[in-house]
């Protein structure tokens, strides 16, 4: 991902009160899966999405009276930088494996809770893909569980569907029947 061996980093102070402005700003870099260097050093692989968003950021952080400076760099070494992206990639595995647990859970559940159980996960699959910068193999292993809860939801929901149809010609049959017995039964209706 990006230019090879560059990274776009992000110096930054927000002031300390308001609290809610800086947790605001700490939650946007989690929801883009930077890296944390240090206290208030944060990167991202550097391409022109990664260096967009660190620019709004960091304007952001000027808006509330904090500073910032973007920075373009290169690890100091590649074993800085393997270690960069497996702190990265181990948690974006974390997060896929509460992906997994959750679609196991959904797994038990009624029907009908599994297929609004599958959306909510897609789109965190979603959510998570536009942070995972290094894939780690727990990606996959997630996308297969959902997929295979949403097979599951989809094989339910048709049986229910089909049951229902079934019941509701049954009752119509029944229906039916009792009207042509009491059709042959000699009362004249009147």
């Amino acid at each position: 991902m990006g230019l090879a061996g560059q990274w776009v980093l992000l110096a930054y102070r927000v002031p300390r009160q308001p609290s809610t402005l800086r947790i605001t700003i700490w939650r946007k870099l989690d929801r883009l899966g930077v890296a944390r260097l240090g206290d208030g050093l944060v990167a991202l692989p550097a391409d022109a999405r990664t260096r967009e968003q660190i620019d709004w950021i960091a304007e952001e952080i000027g808006e509330i009276g904090g500073s910032s400076t973007v920075w373009l760099a290169a690890a100091g070494s590649a074993v800085q930088e393997k270690a960069i992206a497996a702190e990265m990639r181990a948690a974006r595995a974390a997060e896929y494996r509460a992906v997994v647990e959750q679609a196991e859970a959904a797994a038990r559940a009624r029907p009908g809770e599994r297929g609004r159980v599958v959306k909510r996960l897609q789109g965190e699959l979603r959510r998570i893909g536009r942070r995972d910068y290094f894939p780690p193999v727990e990606r996959e292993v997630a996308q297969h569980a959902v997929r295979a809860l949403a097979t599951a939801a989809a094989t339910a929901a048709a049986a229910a569907t089909a049951a229902a149809t079934a019941a509701t010609a049954g009752a119509g049959a029944a229906a039916d029947g009792v009207a042509d017995a009491g059709a042959g039964s000699g009362e004249v209706a009147r």
